[in-house]
């Protein structure tokens, strides 16, 4: 009888095991792994911290964001962390490429090469290939790392012109310009019916850098900007003089918003959202800021207009935010196998639509809203520094983006700041 009474209390003690292990249908118990992620996004805390929950719930694992910001901060905990080794599994890293390339020769970036690669290439093939290219190092890389990718996007941005679609219906402007000529046609009609022209935030001026870079690109190709680069073309080329002349006629038609040179970024935003200006030249980053600042705002995307209608446009763009595995991480593989799952389409989705980014996942492209997906048409035309052969030294790079400053201002001609960029970067070159 006590024997029965034994099988029977065994029965159900294991039944009940049973049932614990099988849970409620609310997904797995906990495996014990913890992975820390550290970030900078302040307007993805809430989204990070939702798909987290999903995470664990799925799989067992927890996942821990840990936001650091402003950016400024974020970098010197990181570096500060490299230097004592104590960096989490999953971090970003703000800076240069050769700043990339130093931390993973160091140990502190494991390659996502092989995993990337698994299946047919299965994880690589979902992501947009030119916002792989910034985590990504050839062969012949100037840094001597390894070649391999290692880094993963977890959404991609483009800088583009935006226009007010109603403030051009008003100008009697039926359609935004493709071509320089239209361009300045459009902002004459602007004028005329007391409208501002183009607004940016040209009071940072790696924005200046930027576009300065685009019409050289069409106007010369990319060949001989980076040939510029290496020394064997001078700033005083009559092509490098067209580029600086294209901000001397904006500014002499009244083509740019009041103020335009001191202007930060987050002013010409207001500017723009508030419909004081008919163009904005802007980041993919701006949709979601707009649409805080104006709801009902009516615009759209286009390319910088072209002045060599012959050549391609480019903009600048690639990878947005990025996030990499430490290669000293005791769940290293847990870490890996996290980020395939916040690229995966599901994910991709619900953080485009919760922080109105472009996704780096290829195939949400066709669900997005009508102006990112007007910012996702620019990917073919998208070129980077970071992916650029060869890039600009750093105290020419000033000089250029303060010089068209002082050209916007009327302080130099384009011949004179052609003059003194030629004449610094003989300086330059021969000091390296």
């Amino acid at each position: 009888m006590k024997k029965t009474i034994l099988v029977a209390l065994l029965g159900v003690l294991a039944f009940g095991l049973v049932m614990a292990g099988c849970g409620t249908g609310q997904g797995p118990a906990s495996t014990g792994k913890k992975i820390m992620v550290w970030h900078w996004m302040t307007d993805r805390e809430e989204a990070f911290e939702e798909l987290a929950r999903r995470y664990e719930a799925q799989t067992g694992v927890k996942v821990v964001f840990e936001l650091y910001a402003p950016s400024d901060a974020y970098s010197q905990k990181v570096r500060a962390a490299a230097q004592a080794r104590a960096l989490p599994d999953i971090f970003g890293l703000l800076g240069e490429k050769r700043d990339f390339a130093a931390f993973i020769k160091a140990g502190h970036i494991a390659s996502l090469t092989e995993a990337m690669n698994a299946s047919g290439a299965a994880w690589k093939g979902m992501l947009f290939e030119k916002a792989l290219a910034v985590n990504e190092f050839k062969a012949d890389n100037p840094f001597g790392v390894d070649a391999g990718i290692y880094g993963v996007p977890i959404d991609v941005m483009n800088i583009q012109m935006l226009y007010n679609k109603k403030l051009l219906r008003k100008a009697g402007i039926n359609q935004a310009p493709a071509t320089w000529s239209e361009f300045v046609d459009a902002c004459a009609k602007l004028k005329a019916a007391g409208i501002q022209g183009l607004v940016s935030g040209w009071g940072e001026i790696w924005m200046i850098d930027c576009l300065a870079s685009n019409f050289a690109f069409n106007i010369m190709g990319p060949e001989k900007v980076f040939a510029t680069f290496r020394g064997e073309v001078p700033y005083s080329d009559p092509d490098w003089i067209a580029v600086f002349n294209l901000f001397k006629e904006m500014a002499e038609q009244g083509m740019l918003a009041n103020g335009i040179v001191t202007m930060v970024n987050k002013t010409a935003e207001q500017n723009f959202a508030n419909e004081r200006s008919a163009f904005a030249f802007n980041g993919s980053w701006c949709v979601n800021v707009y649409h805080g600042m104006n709801p009902e705002l009516e615009y759209g995307v286009m390319l910088p207009p072209k002045v060599n209608v012959r050549n391609n446009a480019y903009i600048w763009g690639g990878a947005g935010s990025s996030l990499l595995v430490n290669d000293r991480s005791l769940v290293k593989d847990d870490a890996i196998a996290f980020l395939k799952w916040l690229t995966d389409t599901e994910q991709q989705a619900y953080l485009s639509e919760t922080t109105r980014n472009l996704p780096s996942n290829r195939k949400v492209v066709g669900k997005l809203p009508e102006v990112l997906s007007e910012f996702a048409k620019g990917t073919d035309n998208v070129t980077h520094p970071n992916v650029w052969p060869v890039n600009e030294l750093p105290k020419v790079i000033e000089r250029f983006d303060k010089g068209i400053q002082s050209v916007i201002i009327g302080e130099k001609t384009p011949e004179r700041l052609g003059a003194e960029l030629t004449a610094l970067k003989k300086e330059e070159m021969a000091k390296k």
